[in-house]
């Protein structure tokens, strides 16, 4: 084949463009083949998909195509592509497809992904989906639904390479080598070490296993000290160790040390995904669990609590303002400036807030260097309020042709800048103290501050300066 006819090979069957979006055309053949009931054209398009792929391709197809492509699939469709979708396309989904379908598909995933798809089934056809699984899978996947959602038991994989620390290293090689591919995970990296009565002794990775002499026991190979986590363990906790530890692979345990499950790194990069998504929402007032495919109803009533908290607020900046109605009268030049103080006060603050609140995420920031991180965004609040006032007084100064007050400004900048940072880092920290989520309530705290010290020390200045009293 020419390097030309490879090319024109390759393009025909990549799905994607060459900024790794979908082709238009490829959802466009896809979708008309759905509507067409071509099967064949249907497997011809996306039978090969990675469940990436075809995550993306189920959810730029209209709705009403989603679940006639599943369905036009069969058993070629690959149920972990579900698990690549947002949570309501998938509940959709499910919502159109018949129980013996969905007992299918899960039948061939691995037990972390079936539980992605039983937990958005209602009841009574999840426990007709687990009555029509093998005893053993339904057993597993039944105790895994039993944990709390976002916990370990739920994240991790049931499947699993154990051995008794008796074995040798070839025993355990030609023991992988002779077991059926569907009681293997479809990917791990170390065997567990057990008791006879399934207490976790310690792990040995698969790099030590291979290059072990064949005669070697797993006593000799396995480490002991192993990280391991609790089933009721949260998620995010969990991604914390994987990441302070750089590891690829943990092994979950229960009450008893019992090796219940394993979570891998690629259920831990959806998991820092997902908090990280949540933290980036409730920063700006959205709920964790709005997404692109929700409906305007559903999202202005989600919106619309925090945008009230955020107008009760503003009334008593408002009310800040108000009390200086007669100094504003007399100088209309305090009207036109009083918001640059405010909302130069109001991005410090966010700045300050963004990281405490990341910080306090990621148990950065603690009671050991709190004073610390205090003290820092305490002076770059007064360098940047410094360097702001300057630049703010000056431009101030000629526009109106007062130099006191440019003077004024300057100084209701420094202290608002500095009330900003401060308030941005102690707002947060004094929340999670309270038990509230730093990254949902601290906005609108922090804003009022900002709005009620910058139109206090401004007004309250040029007040006194001028004699406007």
């Amino acid at each position: 084949m020419s390097e030309r006819q490879a090319a024109e090979a390759e393009e025909k069957v990549s799905p994607r463009d060459e900024n790794d979006d979908l082709r238009a055309d490829f959802v466009a053949d896809v979708a008309r083949a759905v509507m067409a009931g071509d099967k064949a054209r249907v497997l011809e398009l996306a039978g090969d998909l990675h469940e990436s792929d075809l995550g993306d391709l189920i959810e730029a197809l209209e709705h009403d195509l989603r679940p006639r492509l599943v369905e036009l699939m069969g058993r070629e469709f690959d149920f972990a592509a579900l698990t690549e979708v947002e949570d309501i396309v998938r509940e959709e989904i499910l919502e159109e497809l018949p129980t013996e379908t969905i007992a299918e598909g899960v039948h061939d995933l691995e037990s972390d992904d079936a539980i992605t798809i039983l937990e958005d089934l209602p009841a009574e056809e999840q426990q007709q989906v687990l009555e029509s699984l093998p005893a053993g899978e339904r057993i597993a996947l039944q105790r895994s639904l039993d944990y709390p959602e976002n916990s370990a038991g739920r994240l991790m994989q049931t499947t699993m390479v154990t051995a008794p620390p008796f074995w040798t290293a070839g025993q355990t090689l030609d023991f992988i080598h002779d077991v059926a591919d569907e009681e293997l995970p479809d990917s791990f990296f170390d065997i567990f070490v057990v008791d006879p009565a399934h207490r976790f002794l310690g792990n040995v990775f698969l790099d030590a296993l291979v290059r072990a002499r064949r005669t070697q026991t797993l006593q000799e190979l396995m480490n002991p000290e192993r990280h391991r986590v609790s089933v009721l363990e949260d998620q995010e906790e969990v991604a914390r160790i994987f990441e302070r530890y750089n590891l690829v692979s943990v092994p979950v345990v229960d009450e008893g040390d019992r090796l219940v499950g394993a979570i891998t790194i690629d259920d831990i990069v959806d998991v820092i995904r997902e908090e990280a998504e949540e933290d980036v929402k409730a920063l700006g007032g959205v709920r964790a669990s709005e997404e692109l495919a929700d409906s305007v109803v559903w999202i202005a009533r989600s919106r619309f609590l925090w945008l009230f908290v955020n107008l009760f607020t503003a009334f008593i900046a408002a009310g800040v303002v108000r009390l200086f109605e007669g100094p504003i009268e007399k100088m209309v030049a305090l009207a036109v400036l009083v918001p640059i103080v405010c909302s130069q006060g109001g991005n410090a603050a966010t700045q300050t807030m963004t990281i405490a609140v990341r910080a306090l995420a990621t148990r950065e920031l603690n009671r050991t260097n709190v004073a610390r991180l205090l003290r820092r965004e305490f002076m770059v609040g007064l360098i940047n309020g410094v360097g702001f006032g300057v630049i703010t007084g000056i431009a101030a100064a000629l526009w109106f042709g007062k130099p006191m007050l440019g003077v004024v400004i300057a100084v209701a900048m420094v202290i608002n800048l500095a009330a900003g940072v401060l308030g941005g880092m102690l707002i947060p920290i004094t929340l999670e103290k309270l038990g509230y989520d730093p990254a949902i309530a601290s906005s609108p705290f922090v804003t009022t501050v900002t709005d009620v010290v910058g139109n206090l020390a401004f007004l309250g200045i040029a007040t006194l300066a001028f004699h406007l009293i």
